[in-house]
């Protein structure tokens, strides 16, 4: 599902490096052009990788700032084409061409390796200039002011494929994951990140590090929203810089599902709790057990409006992230593209409402993480002999 659906999974980034200081929507767009998506209709390319529209992936054209600048935001889509041909198909279109060189070469038992390579290549080609490519996008808004870009989606392996598009487009920047850490760090006022460093368990700087030896994080704030869930109320404050007033309140608590992980001789296991929780009685068994909450289901309301995600701890990522329905007045003199760009900065507005609401939340369980009186929640109390 893409940005401007109701319901879209999301993982954000910070764009390292200089931004020129003039010209910026102009630089963009120069950017994007060149790395801009290229058709291979018509041709037997296997792959195709580029920039289009973020709300027509058929428009690649960005010479006009209207296709890609609104306001403070930079927006574009990730276009990949792929051809697929079915190995069962390969198989018999290359038994067929076997055949018939053998056929032209009696003296042969069997086709040699050299000649069924090049036969497997020319069949191969053959295929792909009759498959016709899927195409596939995933949206991108990057917030120049923040400095933060969201992408929509959560796959590696494209995560990856459009950090390094970005990289080879937009010369001297690069992304950096928000990952834990980073998020928490960036809650925090100067008091608290301190007390955050100290128990910052990595030996070096490095994103994969700063994930892999830091899981306590997600998993310490994903045991407290249950505790608090199930013992001490819901109720929280806006306390993070957003669309919502400083000093609001709102709910937050989880239900619907959990998946817990542990370790096992055979790798990592994995535990899932469904279904609408009253007491979370199966997850506690589970974290007695010495398991931990990798992720969950999360409900975040303010008033009458309610966003739901999953929440991924272990990266700080949003799966499922649902917002409140975008809901526009129009009339009869509102053109397309005025509609397009409302709907636009609607839905920018309630997604970011969203994790203003998030980060508030983690500002919370941090501050009582980082307190002194800070005790592991859903544990019982030790007692002196």
């Amino acid at each position: 599902m893409g940005l401007l659906s109701n319901t879209v999974s999301i993982c954000q980034f910070s764009v390292v490096g200089e931004l020129p200081t003039e010209n910026l929507i102009e630089w963009a767009g120069q950017c994007l052009a060149g790395h801009a998506f290229q058709s291979i209709e018509g041709s037997s390319e296997e792959q195709s990788t580029g920039w289009v529209h973020l709300d027509d992936f058929e428009a690649w054209d960005f010479e006009e700032p209207d296709a890609y600048a609104r306001d403070h935001y930079l927006t574009f889509s990730l276009r990949r084409d792929r051809r697929r041909i079915p190995g069962g198909l390969l198989k018999a279109h290359l038994e067929r061409a076997e055949q018939k060189f053998l056929a032209e070469h009696p003296g042969l038992q069997r086709v040699p390796k050299n000649k069924r390579e090049e036969l497997r290549e020319a069949v191969r080609g053959t295929l792909l200039s009759r498959t016709l490519p899927s195409p596939a996008t995933f949206d991108a808004v990057w917030d120049t002011q923040s400095g933060r870009l969201t992408v929509t989606t959560l796959n590696g392996q494209t995560l990856e494929l459009f950090e390094n598009l970005f990289k080879t487009s937009f010369e001297g920047l690069r992304l950096v994951a928000v990952h834990p850490m980073a998020r928490a760090a960036a809650v925090l006022d100067d008091n608290h990140k301190e007390g955050l460093q100290q128990l910052n368990r990595a030996v070096n700087d490095t994103v994969l590090d700063q994930i892999k030896d830091n899981l306590w994080l997600g998993w310490d704030f994903l045991r407290w929203l249950v505790d608090r869930t199930l013992n001490s109320g819901s109720d929280y404050r806006v306390t993070q810089p957003g669309p919502a007033l400083d000093g609001e309140s709102f709910v937050a608590y989880l239900n619907d599902r959990l998946v817990l992980t542990g370790g096992h001789e055979e790798g990592t296991q994995k535990i899932t709790v469904a279904g609408p929780q009253d007491r979370f009685d199966e997850a506690l068994a589970a974290l007695d057990t010495g398991k931990d909450i990798g992720e969950g289901t999360l409900y975040l309301e303010k008033g009458e409006l309610q966003w739901k995600m999953t929440l991924k701890g272990e990266l700080f990522q949003f799966g499922s992230y649902r917002c409140p329905a975008v809901k526009l007045e129009k009339d009869a003199l509102t053109d397309q593209h005025s509609e397009r760009m409302a709907v636009f900065f609607e839905r920018m507005y309630l997604l970011e409402e969203g994790l203003q609401l998030f980060d508030s939340l983690l500002n919370a369980f941090l501050k009582e993480r980082l307190s002194e009186t800070w005790r592991p929640p859903l544990t019982e109390p030790s007692t002196a002999e």
